[in-house]
C-alpha cells in the first residue's frame, strides 16, 4: 500500500513539476513588498504569498541571504509543491551542495533523489541541510506611485528547513527572504521571471517597502527617491560569509569600500587596513538587515566613539552611563531636536574619494532608550570581528538604497526625513 502512495505522489510530482505552465501576457515593470519591523526582536519581516491555494507566508528580510528558506515540517500544504531532483537545471541553478533520499513517507522537504543546499539562520548563525524545491509565488507589480496587478512566478526556486531553523526569529515567521547576490536569490528570480533589470531598492522603517526592478521609487507627497541617489561600487568577497557553504563559494552579500571614517567632518584614526578584504575574507564593510545596528571593530569602534564624545562634550552635550547593547550615551536634557533628528556630531562614511559621503544625522545615530537618555546606535563587535564594518538596520532607515546586481554598485539616499518624507510613505493603496 505505501509503495503504491509512493507511486501516485510520485507520478503526481511528475506531471505537477513539467515546465508546461502559460506565460503571463501581462509583464510587469517592476515588483513591490512591504516591510515591517518587528518591536521585540528589531527584525525586519516581509510577506510573500505562496503556494496553491495561496497563502501569505512571513519572512525575515535578509539582505545577504543567499535565497528563500522555509520551515516545510509544519503546515506546508499546497498541490504546485515540486522537490528539484538530482542534476536537474533546478540544482545546478541553486548551487546544490548535494543529493539526498528521505526515509519516510514523501512530503514538502522530505523527498528521495532531491538535491540540497544548506539554509541559514543569519540571526542565530546556525545552518541546516535542507531540500531544493519549488512552488507558486504572487506579489504586486508596482509603476513605483502605487501598487498594480498582482503577478505570479509558478516555479519559485527556494529551500525547505526544519522548524528548528526558526529559532531566535520574530513570532510568527516561517523562514527567511534572501537578497543576496546569488542566481536564486529574490531580486535574480524576479527580474529572470519579468524581464526586468537586475536591480532592486529597499527602503526601510517601522512600515517601509522593498521595489524589485528599477525606479521611479515615489514616496508622498510625490517625492522620487531614485532622483537623489550616490552611487559607489559593490564589492564581492571572495569567501563565503554563511554559517555553512561548499568550499570556494564567494559570499552573498554586499560589501562596500569605505577609505575613512569621519566624525564631524573631522578625520578619525584608525587602522585603514581593516578596512580592505584579506584574502581569508576578513575585514571590510558590509550592509546587513539582520544587525539591528551598525557592529564595528573594537579598535574601530574606540576611536569612532571617543571622537564623537569629544565631539559632543564641545557642544555641552552630558555623558551618561551606558544601557546595554550601547557604550555611549548621552543625557537628552541639551539635545536640541531638527528635522533630521537629534542634533549631533555627524558620522561621514568616506567611500570611492571625499566627495562621496554617506553621512550619518542624528536620527540614524541615536537611539531614544528613554526620556532622558539619548544613545549611540553603534555596538563594539569585538577585536575578531569577521567583517570590521557592519551597517545595520538601523542606520539603514528613511534611507532608500537600490542595489544593481548588473553593474555591481549601489545607489543611496540622503536621509529621506530632508526631503520631509520617509520610507513609510510609498502609497500602498491602489489607484488602479
Amino acid at each position: 500500500m505505501a509503495s503504491l502512495q509512493y507511486f501516485l505522489f510520485t507520478s503526481l510530482l511528475l506531471f505537477l513539476c513539467s515546465p508546461s505552465l502559460a506565460q503571463q501576457s501581462f509583464r510587469p515593470k517592476a515588483l513591490v513588498i512591504p516591510v515591517s519591523k518587528d518591536a521585540s526582536t528589531l527584525q525586519y519581516l516581509t510577506t510573500i504569498n505562496q503556494r496553491t491555494p495561496l497563502v501569505p507566508v512571513d519572512l525575515v528580510v535578509d539582505l545577504g541571504g543567499r535565497y528563500m528558506w522555509v520551515d516545510c515540517d509544519r503546515n506546508y500544504v499546497s498541490s504546485t509543491y515540486c522537490p528539484a531532483r538530482c542534476g536537474s537545471a533546478q540544482c545546478s541553478l541553486a548551487g546544490a551542495n548535494g543529493c539526498g533520499d528521505c526515509f519516510s513517507a514523501p512530503r514538502p522537504g522530505c523527498n528521495n533523489n532531491t538535491c540540497g543546499v544548506s539554509p541559514d539562520n543569519s540571526v542565530t548563525h546556525t545552518a541546516t541541510f535542507g531540500d531544493v524545491s519549488q512552488d507558486v509565488v504572487s506579489l504586486q507589480s508596482t509603476d513605483g506611485k502605487n501598487p498594480g496587478r498582482v503577478v505570479s512566478v509558478p516555479r519559485f526556486l527556494f529551500a525547505c528547513a526544519p522548524t528548528f531553523l526558526l529559532q531566535g526569529l520574530a513570532s510568527g515567521v516561517v523562514g527567511m527572504a534572501g537578497f543576496g547576490r546569488t542566481r536564486i536569490g529574490l531580486p535574480s528570480q524576479f527580474a529572470a521571471a519579468f524581464s526586468f533589470h537586475r536591480k532592486f531598492a529597499i527602503c526601510l522603517s517601522s512600515n517601509g517597502v522593498i521595489f524589485f526592478g528599477d525606479g521611479p521609487y515615489v514616496f508622498l507627497p510625490g517625492v522620487d527617491a531614485s532622483e537623489s541617489l550616490t552611487f559607489t561600487p559593490l564589492f564581492i568577497n571572495a569567501v563565503s560569509t554563511a554559517s555553512a557553504f561548499p568550499l570556494g563559494e564567494p559570499s552573498a552579500e554586499y560589501f562596500i569600500g569605505v577609505k575613512s571614517i569621519k566624525v564631524n567632518e573631522k578625520v578619525v584614526s584608525l587602522n585603514t587596513t581593516l578596512l580592505s578584504i584579506d584574502s581569508e575574507g576578513v575585514g571590510g564593510t558590509k550592509i546587513s538587515t539582520v544587525n539591528p545596528y551598525t557592529v564595528l571593530e573594537a579598535s574601530i569602534f574606540k576611536a569612532v566613539t571617543e571622537a564623537f564624545i569629544n565631539e559632543a562634550a564641545a557642544r555641552n552635550i552630558t555623558r551618561v552611563a551606558g544601557v546595554a547593547p550601547f557604550e555611549v550615551c548621552f543625557s537628552s536634557s541639551n539635545i536640541l531636536s531638527t528635522r533630521l533628528g537629534a542634533a549631533v556630531p555627524s558620522i561621514d562614511l568616506v567611500l570611492q574619494n571625499e566627495n562621496v559621503l554617506w553621512r550619518i544625522f542624528g536620527a540614524n545615530s541615536m537611539v531614544e532608550v528613554s526620556r532622558e537618555v539619548l544613545c549611540l546606535g553603534f555596538v563594539n563587535g569585538g577585536s575578531n570581528a569577521r567583517t570590521s564594518i557592519v551597517i545595520g538596520g538601523y542606520q539603514l532607515e528613511d534611507t532608500l538604497l537600490q542595489f544593481d546586481l548588473a553593474t555591481s554598485r549601489l545607489g543611496f539616499s540622503s536621509t529621506l526625513l530632508g526631503r520631509q518624507t520617509t520610507c513609510s510613505n510609498f502609497n500602498f493603496t491602489s489607484n488602479a
